[in-house]
């Protein structure tokens, strides 16, 4: 059994994974490629696991990328090779098919939120539903913003510039990594990258990453903007976007997950913890200081999903454990 970390040249192995092994149709799992990723494999499995270690914790990404008759032998090799180092194991991100197996063992499963995707065939922004949608993207443009699909490290710069006044706008917060896209590394040059100027000034971009599966096609994913920028710059940024993609026969366009969004009862696996469905509730209602859980929503709903994805959490142990929770968000650098 080996644990690796993707700086140790292990990219196209974790990239291979994911695109080969789909059954879980997790449509985030081109952020397995995130540097300061670890990687799980055993020797003779075809299959990879992908984590981060915190505190005494191991946060795992997804479910095992993995073929179907080497998934189990994977998972529980993880599973005692965390327990070996003296860890305790939490799972982010599970897909349903993930969180079923999980829950088969003994975890305790829950739903944690939901991610969102549209079908591009026949997408148009055209009717009342899309009124508002299109007023914001129309004063965007008559304000003079420029968008182009661009090389990251040609405009390194403006990235740069964007990303310094966003998180100087949230209080001199902290990039946000593990289940956040990144820009740059060896995996951008399969990412694309979509820039808006404003009299020559950066003001927006979004970054897409690929998605596998049988719902093929992008990820609406990092994304910032200038804070004092005109309305309706990530609109703009993003319909552009969709048209590019539509002249390409993409068939989706995925807007990721969002913790505590999508949250139904009959989501949940026997075996779940009432309590932490509760505390997922009470996050939605309540929770912003945690994440902004109904800003993030209100933003992809302006665009009429066609799905809402459930999404899980697993606990190996006894309970849904508070610890293990909070290691998630710590794994993504939210405090």
């Amino acid at each position: 059994m080996t644990a690796i970390t993707t700086e140790t040249g292990t990219d196209s192995l974790i990239l291979d994974a994911i695109r080969a092994h789909t059954t879980s149709e997790n449509p985030s799992s081109f952020l397995a490629l995130n540097s300061g990723n670890s990687v799980f494999t055993v020797p003779g499995v075809d299959g990879v696991v992908v984590y981060r270690r915190t505190g005494r914790w191991a946060v795992q990404f997804g479910g095992p990328f993995a073929a179907e008759g080497d998934y189990d032998t994977l998972l529980d090799a993880f599973r005692t090779y965390v327990r070996d180092e003296g860890l305790s194991l939490v799972g982010v991100q599970l897909q349903r098919a993930d969180a079923e197996r999980y829950a088969a063992r003994g975890c305790v499963v829950n739903q944690i939120g939901a991610s969102w995707a549209v079908s591009l065939a026949d997408f148009t922004l055209r009717g009342t539903k899309f009124m508002q949608l299109r007023n914001k993207i129309s004063r965007a443009l008559r304000n003079g913003l420029q968008i182009q699909e661009v090389d990251a490290a040609e405009v390194a710069d403006h990235i740069a510039v964007i990303d310094k006044a966003w998180l100087g706008s949230k209080g001199g917060a902290q990039q946000l990594e593990f289940l956040v896209g990144q820009i740059g590394g060896p995996a951008q040059a399969r990412r694309r990258l979509f820039s808006g100027t404003i009299d020559g000034e950066p003001v927006a971009y979004i970054s897409y990453s690929p998605v596998y599966g049988s719902r093929a096609g992008w990820m609406h994913d990092l994304s910032r903007r200038i804070p004092e920028g005109s309305p309706g710059l990530m609109e703009a940024i993003n319909a552009h976007a969709i048209e590019i993609f539509r002249a390409e026969g993409v068939e989706w366009l995925h807007f990721g997950f969002t913790p505590f969004t999508g949250l139904d009862a009959g989501h949940e696996l026997e075996g779940h913890s009432p309590a932490f469905q509760w505390l997922m509730h009470a996050l939605w209602a309540e929770g912003a200081a945690l994440y902004p859980a109904q800003t993030q929503l209100s933003y992809k709903q302006k665009w009429a999903p066609d799905l809402s994805i459930p999404e899980y959490v697993a606990f190996d142990g006894p309970g849904a454990s508070l610890p293990g929770f909070a290691h998630i968000f710590r794994a993504c650098k939210a405090f």
